[in-house]
């Protein structure tokens, strides 16, 4: 619509001043803040991190240097990583920032003049032209053929058309035309401010690992009291000095805490980032890895992830032949099925012709074909030279000599161009208009429902029509034109969208799309992907409770996204959130993984956990099963870790009652410690990923850390562990033996045997990964034999020289929970 505006004074330079002084600059709020002494406390609050420091407290008690040494790196590492995830987090904020515009045209004074945007207020008069960001939200009082691009706001990949009497909003793009029009909103009121107050609320919390492993430490912390608590008493009933039996309980507390988990937590998280990385994914928190692993529901944006976010001919109908195109982007080659005949090619130069979209080749800022003009005609130029059309070359032999460009009322536009001795006209539009009068001969009726069918399908239909005159043909009111066909226009999939959508269900993981576009368009892509059938529902965001019971969500704004997630977590699912524009930044922040398109926006970057660099949705796939690799390796550590100190915890409660009235020393139960939860206890972090990682359902989200039986097979490995190594000590009692040293030897030589025990399942590509845990239990087991046979080791840790006789009952003794646990594993796998 155009329109003649009046002359506009606008606001005066004083009053503006006045008004800036009173609501403050047109900036998206920054999150306030935090002291770097705060993020360190809130670090600190962990109960594993509190357990550690009491650790630290008990070894410098005992002079332990080498544990404290440890114990500390581990504490300084782990806050470390804590404060820079949070830090990162407020950058997701400020990259609103980079979307404002950096000026705006404005009338001061009766004068138009450019001021920085920040400098706007309300009721300032702004004027737009076609590339300018929207600088705040303006209610548009003039257009002219005004079209605004809003991905950024609600994902369409269609500029829409803006009338007087709309509004604008700001970040978006004028893409076409004019506008002006007086500031509704700045700042925080304005549609990006409102954005930057939904991502700031919507921080998920603790990641599911994180969650576990908090309430595991307050259990252990618990147990580890009231044990140790039992064992001194016990000891002091015996008859054993206080004194003693006091180092005796501070000695269990430090060898149950299992201070090697966060070490070996951090290990299989950074292994796993690595491994992803090679993959084109870069996890920007290392929990982000093991988070995957835990996903129940993956919620997808459609444009820009799922497809490619540049619109394509898909389809074209022209002499009742139905064609199929294919090809990348705007790249100007592609495949035509069948091969492009006359009718098809001359479909295709009246498109090109009715068009004022140029495409460009790739160059410094752009690395692929891209495209200066409207989206449509864009995708109708790219189709031009899939049928083997040269735009360029075509466009010189039939120049324009007319036009009347597109009219939101008639929804079509009418171009007249030169053909050899005559003229000819090209009308393109929507079929409605375009196939009827004064429309003359072709099949209208089979053409209009082959447009209907494309629509079904969610493609917007474009219907072409010319005509050939020898004399001028007015563009106004074209006589005499013959139906071309129609063209199907849609945002195709990605390469290999569909197959990823299969492995996640076979992994167990629900894929959901949710999408600001239309719902016919939302329910084709999802059928494209296989996720969504004829007669299943489509919800809206105005029902985020539907999210339970349907697969597809359409027409949903930003918060609504946010609703939609928030009603899947609290059904108790694990939500991982892929897009890559800014109306995705509050869901990718409240999800708890957001997963961000390499060449998105970079406010989607900043609040995502894992950004794909190649923009594949596939590396999701790999990343999940990296996520569970690492959980895995998690559990397979605390199967060990934890099964050894039950077993030294049972040794030194059943040994006063066994007549072994001080089993260990402290000292002898921190090397024991030391040994089994260093080197072997971190390289089984490293260990392969199962054979079955991604066909097998992804973990139940209540589920703790010891669930799924871990907690029973922790409690019987290490009543076998205790069992024989006790048992030991006291068939050497009787029999006059060094009793304590070998119970010593056996002890710590049956947890590195259950080391071995525990190795994840390998196929014969894995069969010799991870040989750093061999080599880490051979070390760790030559250290423990050295520790009765070298002098200065037994002067320091108090223990006596073994014979070979004597090592070898004890490492054949060492060598059965281990086998017996084997044994148990192989005959699971053999029934599954």
């Amino acid at each position: 619509m155009t329109v003649t505006a009046p002359s506009i004074t606008g606001l005066t330079s004083a009053e503006a001043a006045a008004r800036r002084d009173r609501e403050g600059p047109n900036e998206v709020a920054r999150p306030r803040p935090r002291h770097l002494a705060s993020r360190i406390l809130d670090q600190l609050r962990d109960p594993l991190v509190l357990l550690l420091l009491a650790a630290v407290v008990v070894t410098i008690a005992l002079g332990d240097l080498p544990d404290t040494a440890i114990i500390a790196l581990v504490i300084v590492l782990n806050t470390t990583i804590g404060v820079v995830q949070q830090v990162r987090a407020d950058h997701a904020i400020a990259a609103l920032d980079t979307l404002t515009a950096p000026t705006a045209r404005v009338v001061r004074d009766g004068h138009d003049v450019v001021v920085p945007a920040a400098q706007l207020v309300r009721e300032d008069w702004v004027r737009l032209e076609a590339g300018d960001i929207v600088p705040a939200d303006l209610m548009i009082a003039y257009a002219h053929r005004c079209q605004v691009d809003e991905a950024v706001l609600t994902g369409e990949s269609l500029p829409v058309v803006r009338e007087p009497g709309d509004e604008l909003l700001s970040g978006t793009v004028l893409v076409t035309g004019r506008a002006e029009g007086p500031v509704l909103r700045i700042g925080g009121d304005s549609a990006l401010g409102r954005i930057a107050s939904l991502a700031r609320g919507a921080k998920a919390g603790p990641t599911p690992l994180q969650r576990r492993l908090a309430g595991l430490g307050k259990l252990l912390g618990a147990a580890i009291v009231a044990v140790s608590l039992i064992v001194a008493v016990l000891g002091v009933l015996a008859g054993r000095p206080v004194v003693t039996m006091a180092l005796v309980a501070v000695s269990l507390v430090v060898a149950a805490v299992p201070e090697s988990l966060p070490a070996v937590v951090t290990l299989a998280l950074a292994l796993g980032a690595r491994r992803i990385a090679r993959h084109q994914a870069i996890p920007r928190n290392l929990h982000a890895v093991e988070t995957l692993g835990s996903v129940t529901v993956l919620a997808s944006d459609k444009t820009g992830t799922v497809t490619e976010g540049r619109m394509a001919v898909r389809r074209a109908v022209s002499e009742g032949v139905t064609y199929e195109v294919h090809g990348a982007g705007y790249e100007p080659v592609g495949v035509v099925i069948p091969d492009a005949g006359p009718p098809l090619r001359e479909l295709a130069l009246a498109g090109l012709l009715c068009s004022d979209a140029v495409l460009l080749a790739p160059d410094d800022d752009h690395p692929q074909w891209y495209a200066v003009g409207d989206p449509v005609e864009a995708a109708l130029v790219a189709f031009a030279a899939r049928c083997g059309l040269d735009p360029q070359a075509e466009r010189v032999a039939y120049p324009r000599v007319a036009e009347r460009p597109f009219d939101q009322a008639t929804r079509r536009m009418t171009t007249v161009h030169k053909r050899g001795s005559g003229y000819y006209a090209v009308c393109k539009g929507a079929p409605e208009t375009v196939l009827a009068a004064p429309v003359v001969g072709g099949d209208v009726e089979d053409l209009r429902r082959a447009a209907a069918d494309l629509a079904a399908q969610g493609l917007r239909v474009v219907a072409v029509a010319a005509a050939y005159a020898e004399t001028p043909i007015d563009p106004a009111d074209p006589r005499g034109l013959w139906p071309l066909g129609v063209i199907g226009i849609g945002d195709p999939l990605r390469a290999g969208a569909s197959g990823t959508a299969d492995a996640f269900g076979q992994a167990g993981v629900r894929m959901m799309l949710i999408t600001g576009d239309h719902p016919n368009t939302a329910a084709a892509i999802a059928g494209q992907l296989g996720i969504w059938h004829p007669g299943d529902g489509v919800g809206t965001g105005d029902h985020p409770e539907r999210a339970h019971d349907v697969q597809v969500f359409a027409r949903t704004r930003p918060e609504q996204k946010l609703d939609i997630i928030t009603a899947l977590q609290s059904r108790g699912e694990v939500v991982a959130m892929t897009g890559d524009g800014v109306n995705d930044a509050p869901a990718l922040r409240r999800a708890d993984i957001g997963v961000a398109m390499g060449g998105g926006t970079e406010v989607a970057r900043q609040a995502a956990d894992l950004v794909l660099v190649d923009d594949n949705l596939d590396t999701v796939t790999a990343a999940i099963g990296e996520g569970r690799r690492v959980y895995d390796n998690i559990r397979r550590f605390l199967r060990y870790g934890l099964a050894g100190g039950v077993a030294e915890l049972l040794v030194m409660l059943a040994g006063p009652f066994l007549g072994l009235a001080v089993p260990l020393l402290p000292g002898q139960i921190l090397w024991i410690n030391l040994l089994t939860h260093g080197l072997p206890g971190v390289a089984l972090g490293a260990e392969p990923a199962e054979p079955d990682v991604l066909t097998r359902p992804p973990r139940a989200p209540g589920e703790q850390v010891l669930g799924g039986g871990l907690g029973r097979t922790i409690l019987g490995v290490g009543m076998l562990v205790a069992l024989v190594s006790a048992g030991l000590a006291v068939a050497a009692s009787n029999a006059g033996l060094p009793w304590q040293s070998m119970l010593f030897v056996t002890l710590g030589l049956a947890q590195l045997g259950v080391a071995l025990a525990v190795r994840a399942r390998r196929d014969r590509a894995h069969r010799w990964a991870n040989p750093g845990l061999l080599l880490a239990i051979a070390l760790s087991a030559l250290a423990q034999v050295g520790a009765v046979l070298a002098e200065p080791l037994r002067v320091l840790l108090r223990t006596e020289s073994l014979t070979g006789a004597q090592l070898l009952v004890c490492a054949a003794v060492a060598a059965l929970p281990g086998l017996l646990l084997w044994a148990m594993n192989r005959r699971r796998d053999l029934r599954s």
